[in-house]
């Protein structure tokens, strides 16, 4: 699978681009027909802890799969991101079996 990682307004560490890259391949556990992966990284401009975003977009035939999430950190965020898009393919994977 293809997964393109792109930050917005900073240079990203190449540890966390493998990190991303590994938990975004495990993605493919869940569902077979994953054609490729879009994972935003952003920085928001706010004086509180949780300002790192990561925005998720599994390519799928028919619907994409998308999930956005705030955390403290870039790991954590996308973490998130991926244990939620987890439950989305599993759950269309459960409809298309009915």
């Amino acid at each position: 699978m293809k997964v393109s990682v792109q930050s917005v307004n900073f240079n990203i560490d190449e540890n966390l681009v493998k990190y991303i890259e590994k938990k975004v391949n495990n993605l493919e556990k869940f569902h077979d027909h994953i054609l490729g992966a879009e994972i935003y990284l952003k920085v928001q401009s706010a004086s509180e802890k949780e300002n790192k975003i990561s925005d998720l977009k599994i390519s799928l035939p028919g619907n994409d799969v998308v999930a956005k999430k705030l955390a403290k950190s870039f790991e954590e965020a996308v973490s998130q991101s991926v244990d939620s898009v987890k439950k989305q393919l599993v759950k269309r994977k459960e409809k298309l079996r009915a």
